[in-house]
């Protein structure tokens, strides 16, 4: 998945494999009109990321993520996790520079076509101008993202635009990290900034931001979907996120190893608290989360009847098997499609040539 202009990264191109991947349906006076263009826009949705963001700071682990990330792309057809590569965890004390200067040139060095992001140091830290004007100014071009640590308010995100401004990368789309109560409290208005495409929660700092009110198990698994600080900080990062069309990128599961957790708490984020993305701290992360997000069979057959069915009339009002849809129902099947195509699931001929006409 490769991005274009901040706020609506272009969709992966879909595998090829004949004529039938290739030419849109011929389904109504409008086919040659992508959905994309109809449906999105009037509402939130605007913005479509990969489900999945693996972070990575130790060197060895870096490469063996990028790794990773280009055979799982063969193997979906399409760049289905974005590599993070961290700098504020990764980078060792005193080594900063260094750390930024080695991030830069793995990014340089990924496969093209991959979605390779960095995190960079806070930007009251020492360090972020130095990360900025590093990886920014050098690589700028080739990330797809900077994410930007513990943002409390909309003038820490107007301070890093300025930062890349000033490196010549003021195209290049933030994610910013919400890690505090009162970064919650602001989250409407750090997502309402046009350079912001993704909101996520910091579980970790922001259960410590509490001084021991919120108890240890609130950060693990289970605990962060039933204490009411934490949820409420959840929802209002989704709800924040979605007013403005941005993505809501949910946090992490540190119990790395145990595979079922992960995968509950995978469909509780995006069932229940209406995340569309999430972290992987560890490679056994990324397949569960990408399962977990992405939609079955049945929806996405369902979906793709919808969509040709609404083609097929020019997006007037349709009815199906005695239910009637129009736009907004539309809206919502064609972000069900684009869900499987980012989780590299099977679409019917139908849908690859929509996803194939948009990558054209």
């Amino acid at each position: 998945m490769t991005s274009a202009a901040p706020g609506r990264p272009k969709p992966a191109s879909a595998p090829s494999g004949g004529s039938e991947d290739t030419q849109v349906p011929s389904v109504g006076a409008r086919a040659a009109v992508h959905p994309g263009e109809v449906l999105l826009g009037a509402q939130a949705g605007a913005v479509t990321l990969p489900v999945c963001d693996h972070y990575s700071g130790v060197e060895a682990r870096m490469k063996k993520s990028l790794a990773l990330q280009a055979e799982m792309a063969e193997e979906f057809g399409a760049c289905v996790f974005d590599v993070t590569l961290d700098c504020e965890d990764g980078a060792p004390v005193g080594g900063e520079a260094e750390h930024a200067a080695l991030v830069t040139e793995l990014a340089l060095a990924a496969k093209p076509g991959m979605r390779v992001g960095v995190r960079v140091h806070p930007v009251d830290h020492p360090a972020f101008a130095g990360d900025v004007i590093t990886i920014a100014g050098r690589a700028g071009q080739r990330l797809s993202h900077l994410m930007v640590p513990k943002v409390e308010s909309v003038a820490d995100v107007l301070q890093a635009v300025a930062a890349l401004e000033a490196a010549d990368a003021d195209t290049l789309p933030l994610h910013v990290l919400i890690e505090s109560p009162l970064a919650v409290h602001n989250a409407f208005e750090i997502a309402a900034h046009p350079r912001v495409q993704s909101l996520s929660f910091g579980l970790m700092d922001f259960v410590s931001a509490h001084a021991g009110a919120i108890p240890a198990d609130g950060m693990g698994a289970a605990g962060q979907f039933t204490h009411p600080l934490v949820v409420r900080a959840k929802l209002a990062i989704a709800s924040a996120a979605h007013a403005y069309g941005k993505v809501p990128s949910h946090c992490v599961v540190t119990e790395f190893n145990d595979t079922d957790a992960m995968r509950v708490a995978a469909r509780k984020a995006t069932t229940e608290f209406g995340y569309t993305r999430m972290w992987s701290i560890h490679p056994n992360q990324i397949r569960p989360i990408l399962e977990a997000f992405a939609p079955d069979e049945a929806q996405i057959q369902v979906a793709t009847q919808i969509i040709a069915k609404a083609a097929a009339a020019d997006w007037a009002p349709t009815q199906i098997d005695g239910t009637l849809h129009d736009r907004a129902s539309y809206r919502h099947f064609w972000q069900v499609l684009t869900r499987a195509h980012a989780t590299g699931r099977a679409l019917p001929s139908e849908a690859k040539a929509w996803f194939a006409f948009a990558a054209s």
